[in-house]
């Protein structure tokens, strides 16, 4: 493995400074070596505006400002930083995937439980709400986020969508779905056109880079949820296979010559807790040969995560962005570790395919993870350090 320098005492340090940036942006062809996933600590100025606008303090347009001015904060870190690929942290979001109930009427108030584990786990409602009536597309997800992505990012910037899969297992509540879309089969086929749409309009806009965000593909590598599952009446592979084909048919208007397409899988990311434990071997025939993107973002800063070896199944030519530190906890990681790890990648996935980044976004639910803002750029800066150091 090729690195630029030996000493890694101070990687990761970060002291407001800026840092040069990894070269100059990429093309859309071109594998990014630094990533972030997606999602950014809300400063506690943004958190109180969300309050004052939900106790009918603050304006819908006064909430926008304080959106925005968090925003042009994140993009200004991600710069000091030398991040190549820039998110607007999902800062307008309750959570990563509630754009989808956001835009599209049929949501009702009602959730599907996990059984959270890790600080404070236990039995709790998924940020998703539960499809409750027929479903209607009022208006773009991603309109209100796009215009200062393309106005103010200070280079190339991805749009993270929840995949449409993950509905089936965070919104299809039996006992009220149902009396609405009698099957998992019928509601898939309505989300995947919503998606498939917003993707249409993204690269219609311009848009170079499209992530699906599809933690609950864990689910079926999980023996207990795959368990569950069968206790239901469903076999998990042939479930499996139905999430990669809807995934793959939202995905079909988006052309490799124009757009990066990603997916992130994670094992669950909220207040530094998870849901799901286990390797990617069950899935990773599946999900490495079908899936129809060109980047895998995956979980690995935990044994939860399983080995390498699954990823010997990945096509050469495509990127696995491995996500070696975690946003769960503050403590920054080793970056002679972090190297070791890549060197070990390697024996499954050539290093001109691999890339680096954190395991999951610092805040998939608007409350964070439980390190702070400043653990938040310290990772970062290790990230991009390390890349330095492997690519050069």
């Amino acid at each position: 493995m090729r690195r630029t320098c030996a000493n890694a005492d101070d990687a990761g340090e970060y002291d407001g400074a800026p840092f040069e940036p990894i070269g100059e942006f990429a093309l859309v062809t071109s594998p990014y070596r630094a990533e972030n996933v997606g999602s950014f600590l809300r400063p506690p100025a943004l958190l109180q505006a969300r309050l004052a606008h939900a106790n009918g303090q603050l304006t819908l347009d006064q909430l926008h400002t304080a959106e925005d001015r968090a925003i042009l904060e994140v993009f200004e870190g991600q710069r000091r930083v030398g991040m190549p690929i820039f998110t607007d942290g999902e800062l307008r979001r309750g959570s990563w995937l509630t754009d989808m109930a956001d835009a599209v009427e049929g949501f009702v108030q009602d959730k599907v439980t996990l059984e959270w584990k890790g600080p404070g786990g236990g039995p709790e409602g998924s940020t998703a709400q539960v499809v409750g009536g027929k479903l209607r597309k009022v208006r773009k997800m991603t309109a209100h986020e796009l215009p200062l992505l393309k106005q103010s990012a200070p280079g190339p910037f991805k749009i993270t969508l929840p995949a449409p899969s993950n509905f089936m297992v965070a919104s299809y509540k039996r006992g009220i779905t149902d009396r609405f879309y009698p099957s998992y089969d019928d509601l898939l086929r309505e989300l995947v056109e919503f998606t498939r749409d917003e993707i249409r309009w993204l690269v219609s806009e311009g848009v170079t880079y499209i992530q699906f965000d599809a933690p609950y593909y864990s689910h079926y590598l999980d023996p207990a949820q795959r368990k569950k599952m069968q206790s239901l009446g469903l076999n998990p592979d042939e479930q499996f296979a139905k999430s990669i084909a809807a995934d793959n048919a939202a995905l079909a208007d988006a052309p490799r010559s124009k757009v990066r397409r990603a997916a992130h899988i994670c094992r669950g990311n909220s207040r530094s807790r998870w849901y799901t434990e286990g390797g990617y071997d069950a899935i990773a025939e599946r999900l490495f040969g079908s899936l129809e993107v060109d980047t895998f973002l995956l979980e690995y800063d935990s044994e939860r995560a399983g080995t390498f070896e699954p990823l010997r199944l990945v096509s050469r030519g495509k990127t696995v962005v491995l996500g070696l530190l975690t946003t769960k906890q503050p403590q920054l990681e080793s970056q002679d570790n972090l190297l070791r790890r890549i060197d070990e990648a390697t024996r499954y996935v050539p290093l001109e395919d691999l890339a680096i980044s954190t395991q999951c976004g610092f805040a998939s639910v608007a409350a964070g993870n439980l390190l702070s803002i400043d653990d938040q750029w310290r990772k970062l800066a290790l990230v991009v350090n390390t890349a330095r150091k492997v690519w050069g």
